[in-house]
């Protein structure tokens, strides 16, 4: 099973850029070039589109306007992941995430299984760095994404019943 892991965001806007830094984190763990693909989407555009097609899984990182404390982790699974993203009131990405999924879902290559895992922001103003809440965080994002492409990968490997 090929998957894409895609990390999102503006590095430059503090919080913002969690997902590649959380991205960045995950290239120093033990994961397989093989059946994961690492991507930096930065603010997203329809040149991903291609990427998210191809894989069979998807597992996107974003900061999301969660209204829970500052820190808190979610995740999103399958329809759950295309729910919430259209009801978000605004993305600050070129393209939203939800336009990408649709062009996936329009030419019938919408990844198999999908998720969101997202993390409630402090700051979205200038800086380079997250702020100290979400720079706690990231080996928590990290190992939960992991772990869903590890349970991903034993569901796929498991005998059929």
């Amino acid at each position: 099973m090929q998957t894409l892991v895609l990390g999102i965001g503006n590095t430059l806007l503090s919080d913002e850029g969690i997902g590649i830094h959380v991205l960045n984190y995950l290239q120093t763990q033990q994961i397989s070039q093989k059946t994961v693909n690492l991507v930096d989407g930065g603010t997203l555009s329809f040149s991903l589109a291609p990427l998210i097609e191809e894989a069979e899984q998807l597992i996107v990182i974003d900061a999301a306007q969660l209204h829970a404390p500052i820190g808190t982790i979610r995740y999103f699974i399958n329809e759950e992941m295309e729910t919430f993203l259209n009801k978000r009131q605004s993305s600050a990405h070129e393209v939203s995430l939800i336009d990408l999924l649709t062009v996936a879902s329009l030419t019938d290559r919408l990844p198999k299984r999908r998720a969101l895992v997202t993390v409630q922001p402090k700051k979205l103003d200038w800086g380079t760095t997250p702020s100290p809440e979400l720079a706690s965080a990231i080996p928590q994002i990290a190992a939960l994404v992991i772990q869903l492409i590890e349970a991903w990968s034993i569901s796929e490997t498991a005998p059929a019943d």
